[in-house]
């Protein structure tokens, strides 16, 4: 009943390994893999197959990159598990089967590690032929792949927890996000610091790594089980019901209290009086009320684990070692591509879920209003969230430290985040028009931030260490223009006397500021044509 017959894995596996995306996917990783490592095998016309030690730094690679990746793609499997129930109102249903909640919680688990254990074990064939090169042992392989799996199925039944305290599934992704990338981010800098330690990290791998993930996973698997057993009070078509005064009351840490600063910079209190004459109903109602409508549970998470995560990093980045304040706005960047979408990714879609698009069409609101208000409530969020990570950055540059003679450099970093804000809010705002639901808005938002802003930065970082002095390195350092990180790792910083970056380097920076402007502007002028033209046409 809990794993063999277990209905909701039955119906789960008969669903998504019927869908021709997960086929594609498989194909898409696979051959991405296999495009790699034909990218990095040496170019050597002999090898010594004895004594040569090619093939670590080409595993390495591909044994950290893939389990980067798969971390990234575990929320998007696991995190709408149980919110998707609730969101497909088929929650009550669920709750009053005959199935037990930790039979329910398993197989939901089961069904999100399925398409993950596929990727895994697809890409193995490709890092075996890897193995011919000298330098790695089978062994080492093996517990590898036993220290990613366990890691995989931990994040999922982390993603599945924190399923089971949101109402919706974008809420659930980006807590999961922010929960996992550290953890993912510790794993790396284990597995590297390890990396001459040789049997006793082998013993680490097949021994301690499993068995913390088992025993952590096994306590988010009781407690998502009890949540099941004791549902939350709710209401018709399985809604939760949300009483915000309530929420604050017994709020853990961090509560809002919308009436005070600076709460009320992303929470107004809602409205008790009637609109002024020329207001915006649009960006009243999303910024007052739609944001919030399902509780501040998720933002209050948000808040506190970035202010958690943010306080070594400050430190050490800003502080202490004040060469690496590239990584602290680097950190601030993440936040806001894994934040940023969330407030706008559901601006338009959700009138489609609620069914309430034509209505809104028929209105004397004009679509100028209603994209920029929607626009605008969903980046004033994110901005000042994202704002809340850069006073340090402001107080750095009051004290009497190295950067008062890099203050263009400063404001350069300034820019480069505002500009990141507005590019992920429109980016988002632009995939809720075009698609009918939040989740795939949300999802198709992250993947082309992730190509834009990541993926260059990810190819310099390979073409360096595998094709160095080839024609194709000055290609991809330039190819960089489009990604916010680069920009911040090109601008001139100058500590104690010692140059970060290289002279020459402040074009990527120009070229980011104009990238973005051209990017944002065009997305603009399709979302108005859309608002216009097509759907007064079409809808």
């Amino acid at each position: 009943m809990y794993l063999f017959e277990n209905p909701v894995l039955q119906r789960e596996l008969v669903t998504n390994l019927r869908m021709t995306r997960g086929f594609v996917l498989l194909f898409a990783y696979v051959g991405f893999l296999g495009l790699l490592v034909y990218a990095a095998w040496p170019a050597d016309q002999k090898l010594d197959m004895v004594q040569s030690t090619k093939a670590k730094p080409l595993v390495d690679l591909l044994f950290l990159g893939q389990y980067l990746l798969v971390s990234l793609m575990t929320p998007s499997f696991a995190s709408g598990a149980i919110t998707g129930e609730k969101e497909r109102k088929s929650y009550e249903m669920l709750m009053a089967s005959p199935v037990k909640p930790g039979a329910i919680v398993l197989g939901k688990l089961a069904a999100s590690m399925v398409p993950l254990l596929q990727l895994m074990i697809g890409s193995l064939p490709i890092v075996m032929l890897c193995l011919p090169l000298g330098g790695v042992s089978p062994y080492e392989v093996g517990a590898a792949y036993l220290a990613m799996i366990c890691s995989v199925a931990l994040f999922a039944m982390l993603s599945l927890w924190c399923s089971s305290y949101f109402v919706r599934t974008s809420a659930s992704l980006v807590v999961s996000y922010l929960l996992i990338l550290p953890l993912a981010m510790v794993g790396v800098l284990i597995w590297r610091a390890m990396d001459q330690l040789g049997e006793a990290r082998l013993l680490v791998v097949v021994t301690v790594v499993p068995i913390a993930c088992l025993s952590i996973g096994a306590i988010l698997w009781v407690d998502v089980s009890r949540r099941l057993l004791r549902a939350p009070d709710i209401g018709s078509e399985g809604k939760q019901v949300i009483d915000l005064e309530t929420e604050a009351q017994e709020a853990v840490g961090l509560y809002i209290n919308r009436d005070e600063f600076p709460d009320r910079l992303f929470a107004p209190p809602k409205r008790t009086t009637f609109l002024p004459e020329n207001a915006n109903p649009i960006y009243d109602k999303e910024i007052r009320s739609e944001i919030f409508s399902q509780g501040t549970l998720m933002l209050r998470l948000v808040i506190q684990i970035s202010m958690l995560i943010a306080l070594p990093v400050m430190a050490v980045c800003l502080y202490m070692q004040q060469q690496l304040a590239p990584w602290y706005i680097s950190y601030v960047l993440l936040f806001n591509m894994l934040v940023g979408p969330v407030f706008s990714a559901g601006s338009v879609t959700s009138e489609r879920e609620r069914q309430t698009l034509d209505l809104l069409l028929t209105t004397l609101i004009t679509p100028w209003q209603m994209l920029w208000g929607k626009l605008i409530s969903g980046l004033r969020v994110s901005s000042v969230l994202t704002s809340f990570l850069m006073w340090p950055v402001v107080l750095a540059c009051i004290m009497p430290l190295d950067y008062w003679s890099n203050l263009p450099t400063m404001a350069g970093y300034f820019l480069v985040v505002a500009l990141t804000c507005l590019t992920t809010a429109m980016t988002a705002l632009f995939c809720s028009t075009l698609f009918r639901k939040t989740s795939t808005s949300l999802m198709a938002t992250y993947l082309v931030i992730i190509v834009l802003f990541l993926v260059p930065v990810a190819a310099q970082v390979f073409v360096r260490a595998f094709l160095s002095g080839r024609a194709s390195a000055t290609f991809v350092d330039w190819i960089g223009f489009s990604s916010p990180f680069a920009a911040v790792f090109n601008l001139p910083l100058v500590v104690s006397d010692m140059r970060v970056t290289a002279d020459g380097t402040i074009e990527i920076f120009v070229g980011f500021i104009a990238f973005a402007l051209v990017y944002n502007l065009t997305l603009l002028l399709g979302m108005i044509w859309l608002f216009q033209a097509r759907w007064r046409v079409s809808e």
